[in-house]
């Protein structure tokens, strides 16, 4: 098999792998990523996390079902830091902030923002002008967006409400473009006492290479940066964005 998935670190309990966009982390008409990882590093590996199929970078995959039991465990209690990157040419109703709000699903499989905060989506973005780095389209704005939970398409919904939906992002109004320009960008937890901080640039994606440079100079390592906190009234599971 092609080795489709770069290797970010390895430690003897799990593998940090670069997923791709467009690769669907759950089998479908082909194998999926986790098959397809097995298969390229000749191991069992567990899942411990997930991202949609057109979100690329930072996946976690447990060696063991010990592993993975104690992982699982850290993302459904907030102990895994995660940050991503996104695109989008429609400027946001506020530069940075909070979007807080319970979710429910809407039409052909989208979720949507609800103002009732029972079980709410948190996230935090903060955002910059990249008007004038690149020819097309003139006035893309990066976002780096920390997610407090890990609600289904949680990041994506976050965006629309903003009226910046990810470009590529067609199931929440984005521009058309060949990909879905939302990327785990960083992973950052302790592991038997020692921390570990896994972070991979965007590697695919026309607008992403071309902004390569600029991207790594404005958020470099995103989780020293004064992130406000937040504490999670009842605790629940840690999906995908």
């Amino acid at each position: 098999m092609t080795d489709r998935f770069a290797l970010i670190a390895e430690h003897a309990d799990w593998l940090a792998l670069h997923k791709p966009a467009g690769v669907s982390f759950h089998s479908e008409a082909e194998a999926g990523f986790v098959v397809q990882a097995e298969q390229q590093y000749g191991l069992k590996l567990y899942p411990v996390h997930r991202l949609d199929k057109m979100t690329s970078g930072v996946l976690l995959l447990a060696k063991s079902s010990a592993a993975a039991a104690v992982l699982a465990e850290k993302f459904r209690r907030q102990q895994m830091e995660k940050y991503y990157l996104a695109l989008s040419d429609c400027k946001p109703k506020r530069k940075q902030g909070w979007v807080k709000g319970d979710m429910s699903k809407a039409r052909r499989g989208a979720w949507k923002l609800l103002s009732s905060q029972q079980q709410p989506a948190v996230t935090y973005f903060i955002s910059q002008s990249m008007a004038g780095r690149q020819a097309d389209p003139p006035a893309l704005r990066a976002f780096l967006v920390k997610p407090w939970t890990g609600k289904t398409h949680q990041i994506r919904v976050a965006m629309k409400s903003l009226g910046s939906p990810i470009l590529g992002d067609s199931l929440y109004g984005g521009r058309p473009a060949e990909r879905g320009y939302l990327h785990a960008y960083a992973l950052c937890f302790d592991w038997q006492g020692e921390p570990v901080a896994l972070c991979c640039a965007p590697c695919d994606g026309g607008y992403f290479l071309s902004l390569q440079d600029e991207l790594a100079a404005l958020w470099p390592r995103p989780w020293q940066l004064n992130w406000p906190s937040w504490q999670q009234p009842n605790e629940n599971s840690g999906g995908g964005a």
